[in-house]
């Protein structure tokens, strides 16, 4: 039933490698980055509520980012967004919706879905996310979405599948690989048994509860002290004290590479992760030497392949330029090769420590 389904959006993140456009104090969910008129969290909202009620959708983020989801989701209850007291990854916070969820609704099917992801084929997305959840409801599996990969991409997880092990498009997952080298990457592909780690999740309350309590009891435990203030005046002050004793860590390493009962679906939805500037650079038009410019007042001369975001009311002037990234924000202007933005973490790490936090 539609009414047994729920999501958790996860919008609590910082988007560091997409500085200095995104920043902690407004993080690129909360941005009309692709400039379609929408945050990347209200194209998010949007895409759910077209699966399950609106009732059902949950938003949890950080505590200093409540009015951002308030003001970009006027329709979301104020039981329906969930402040964080602390940024610890993705575990605890699916173990603290689990818990709630199993005490408003011991059969529910819940999803798990990044807020800053871009999904481009939203009714394949509907068609699989309403797969998974029927797999869900009948089977203690946990699912999750796997991308065919076009590429070598050294920036995202994999997950190797039995091509032996399926049911219709349900398929039995071998392992999970993180952030391979290019070499690792390129073996995968030509193996044709690797996918993209989406990090959308599917599975029915029950059993998330259980593979909890069996890979992470110490935060499980946690949680389960919270019984009873659940959907009460008393949840939000237990929270706070909860996520003081929660460990900093993934539901992928804490439970999903553990359990045996993980699921992959491949999914063909349009998907990327937005989390480099070459990933933006994808979806952006190009002029007819590869250019993506985000800004009106932008002349090119003798420049290709790169990514250029500026201020419209700023002249930018691109010369000899080719394959890089330029992007100027109201205080800080960035000029990197795309072939190291990787390194665009360390590089905010760096700032941190010689500038502080007031560029960051």
């Amino acid at each position: 039933m539609k009414s047994n389904n729920y999501v958790l959006i996860l919008a609590g993140g910082i988007g560091s490698r997409f500085w200095p456009i995104s920043k902690s104090k407004k993080p690129k969910q909360f941005l009309d980055i692709l400039h379609t008129g929408k945050t990347l969290l209200q194209q998010t909202y949007d895409r759910f509520a077209n699966i399950c009620d609106k009732e059902n959708i949950y938003v949890i983020t950080g505590d200093q980012y409540k009015h951002f989801v308030r003001e970009q989701l006027p329709d979301l209850k104020e039981e329906q967004l969930l402040p964080e007291p602390a940024r610890k990854n993705t575990a605890p916070c699916v173990a603290y919706f689990a818990h709630k969820l199993a005490a408003l609704n011991p059969k529910a099917n819940m999803i798990v879905a990044p807020s800053d992801h871009v999904i481009t084929n939203n009714a394949a997305f509907a068609q699989v996310v309403s797969q998974g959840l029927s797999y869900s409801a009948e089977k203690e599996m946990l699912i999750t979405l796997g991308i065919t990969p076009t590429r070598p991409d050294t920036g995202y997880g994999y997950i190797q599948f039995d091509e032996d092990d399926r049911e219709d498009s349900l398929y039995k997952v071998k392992t999970f690989s993180e952030k391979p080298t290019k070499e690792i990457a390129e073996t995968f592909i030509q193996s044709g048994d690797f996918l993209w780690n989406a990090g959308i999740f599917i599975m029915n309350v029950k059993t998330i509860v259980n593979a909890l309590h069996k890979f992470l009891p110490e935060i499980d435990d946690v949680f389960r002290e919270g019984d009873g203030l659940y959907n009460t005046d008393k949840e939000h002050a237990f929270i706070n004290t909860a996520y003081m004793q929660c460990s900093n860590i993934s539901l992928d390493y804490g439970v999903m590479e553990k359990a045996k009962n993980v699921g992959v679906i491949p999914s063909n939805i349009g998907w990327t992760d937005l989390g480099t500037w070459a990933s933006l650079y994808d979806l952006y038009k190009k002029d007819y030497l590869g250019n993506a410019v985000a800004g009106t007042n932008v002349m090119v001369m003798d420049a290709s392949n790169c990514m250029v975001m500026v201020p419209d009311n700023k002249l930018v002037v691109l010369h000899g330029l080719s394959n890089y990234i330029v992007i100027d924000s109201e205080d800080v202007l960035l000029i990197c090769e795309k072939e190291k933005e990787q390194e665009i973490k360390q590089i905010v790490s760096d700032i941190k420590r010689i500038k502080g936090d007031k560029y960051l």
